[in-house]
């Protein structure tokens, strides 16, 4: 099983780039029983999101 450090590693990858089958496995069930993890992955999934928003926002104010 992938350690807390191991999987942040990885979520912090997955936001560039698309994980190999199992490095997305050991990840999925690595956050699956680990809570502060999934809440980890959860907040990076919204701060990206976020991030996006914004930006969609200043390209339309640019035009």
């Amino acid at each position: 099983m992938l350690s807390c450090k191991e999987a942040n590693r990885l979520m912090s990858q997955e936001l560039d780039r698309k994980l190999s089958w199992g490095e997305n496995l050991g990840l999925k069930f690595h956050v699956s029983l680990c809570d502060s993890c999934a809440n980890a992955r959860q907040q990076m999934s919204f701060v990206r999101s976020a991030c996006k928003h914004i930006f969609a926002l200043d390209e339309k104010s640019d035009q």
